[in-house]
């Protein structure tokens, strides 16, 4: 088979991990589907000079920018500056992005996309920390902060650093198969089974820890009890305070209402065991506070697009023989 071309831009400022995350995951692809030949990894700056990254590690590239030719895959990573990129650069991106078959991003990679045109009309995703900026900046697109990684059309774009890595995961399986991606994941020791619509945080790093310590507490029961009663009335009680006056005070020192929170919570509780044990729906909807199975596949369905068996179906690493 025709080896399929990866390009990888290069420039001052990359965030080295956007570059290397990726690079590893396709290389490694070739080993784990015996065809060492089934991607050929490019690495190209502007004049094919070596590049510093952002954290100060000197990159020096297969080749030329402007002298690359075939492409199947044009890769994009983020980095400093890519707020205030050189046009060059950029009209370099489009140029070769209209030859590619696909295009993707990683981290702030999405700004160079979007200043190249590429983004307009599309829905995308970057680092969860510039979202804002890059839909107030390019008000034509049409940004989702949330997910892991987002594909439009054969326009794909991916949240923050490690993010890549599981793009990249998805693009082997959808080159070579799950068994393929399945055993670079592995390899990597990284998670296969990450859903590109799967929050960039799980609910307890994406919400505020609480400054006061009965709230605080309350916070630590909740991820220890999804089984148990976590209705406002009872978490005020646990924290001696008013309904009232707990619900007031969790949202303003957390960032989300308490029931949003325990919703989360809960959700990624049922995701746990739905990825890593043999329990049954029914046991899971309960050992996590849903009560009912159809309570909980309705706050999968709502939240994943996908009822728990799906999911467990979709996102659960296939067995494997051996020890």
């Amino acid at each position: 088979m025709r080896a399929h071309s990866v390009v990888i831009v290069l420039f001052e400022g990359v965030q080295s991990l956007d570059v290397t995350g990726p690079l590893e995951v396709f290389a490694g692809a070739g080993r784990a589907s015996g065809q060492p030949a089934a991607y050929r990894v490019t690495t190209a700056s502007p004049g094919g000079g070596p590049v510093r990254s952002h954290s100060g590690l000197r990159i020096l590239p297969d080749a030329d920018l402007a002298g690359v030719g075939a492409v199947d895959t044009l890769l994009v990573p983020g980095g400093m500056d890519t707020g205030r990129p050189d046009p060059a650069l950029v009209e370099r991106i489009r140029e070769l992005a209209g030859r590619a078959e696909r295009v993707v991003s990683v981290c702030t990679g999405a700004f160079l996309l979007a200043e190249a045109g590429l983004l307009a009309g599309r829905r995308a995703t970057t680092h969860w920390a510039y979202g804002e900026e890059l839909a107030r900046r390019f008000p034509d697109v049409e940004v989702d902060p949330d997910p892991i990684h987002v594909r439009d059309g054969r326009i794909a774009t991916s949240a923050g650093v490690t993010a890549g890595i599981d793009l990249a995961l998805a693009l082997v399986e959808e080159d070579l198969g799950r068994e393929t991606a399945l055993l670079v994941a592995r390899h990597l020791v990284v998670f296969l089974r990450r859903p590109g619509n799967q929050a960039q945080f799980s609910t307890q790093l994406a919400a505020q820890v609480a400054a006061r310590q009965p709230l605080r507490e309350v916070q630590r029961w909740i991820a220890e009890h999804p089984e148990a009663d976590l209705s406002v009335e009872a978490l005020a009680d646990r924290s001696a305070l008013s309904p009232r006056h707990f619900a007031r005070a969790f949202a303003a020192e957390v960032g989300v209402t308490p029931g949003r929170y325990v919703d989360g919570v809960r959700l990624e509780a049922a995701r746990r065991l739905l990825e890593d044990t043999d329990h049954g729906i029914e046991e899971i909807a309960r050992s996590c506070g849903y009560g009912t199975p159809e309570a909980m596949r309705r706050a999968f369905v709502r939240a994943l697009a996908a009822p728990p068996a799906e999911y467990r179906r979709r996102f659960r690493p296939e067995p494997t023989g051996g020890h």
